[in-house]
């Protein structure tokens, strides 16, 4: 069971690029539990794929080892990225669900989904500041952590932009 959850079920094993794989998985899995469950079911989800994903990371894998088939990392992280999103519709009483969120005061709608994937990609290759000293441990929880602190800078930055889409949009 933990090979299949690193894996994520065999997302991990396609190629080229299995991180980006399982990142848009991630994301259109996440979509899909937004579109049953609404914004708790998307927190519920992320804090029970985290703890899997260090469970089954420190079971299959050695001090030192990340490889690359191991996505169960990007998912917890593109779903933490996805949290800032969904939670700022939610709280709106907006519809979190599906590729393009209401807009609000009949303002475009903005691409609710698109940057959290692309932020995430971008904060999980690049690795920044304590990105990279995550990436960096060398440990089981490191590979884990990386992921997870990528989808917070991700998550942070989208709703940054989001902020400045709309404030160019109301002068």
């Amino acid at each position: 069971m933990s090979r299949l959850l690193v894996i994520f079920f065999g997302v991990g094993l396609l190629r080229p690029a299995p991180g980006t794989w399982g990142s848009a998985a991630a994301l259109l899995l996440g979509m899909g539990i937004l579109q049953l469950g609404g914004f708790p079911s998307l927190v519920l989800a992320t804090g029970l794929v985290t703890a899997l994903g260090f469970w089954a990371c420190g079971v299959e894998l050695r001090p030192g080892q990340d490889p690359s088939e191991v996505v169960i990392d990007e998912v917890a992280g593109q779903w933490v990225a996805m949290l800032f999103t969904a939670f700022a519709f939610w709280a709106r009483g907006f519809p979190t669900t599906g590729f393009w969120s209401s807009g609000h005061l009949g303002l475009l709608p903005w691409p609710a989904w698109v940057f959290p994937f692309a932020l995430f990609r971008l904060f999980d290759i690049w690795k920044p500041w304590v990105i990279g000293r995550a990436d960096r441990r060398k440990d089981v929880a490191g590979v884990m952590l990386d992921d997870l602190w990528a989808g917070l800078f991700a998550g942070i930055t989208t709703v940054i932009l989001a902020a400045l889409y709309y404030a160019t949009l109301l002068v």
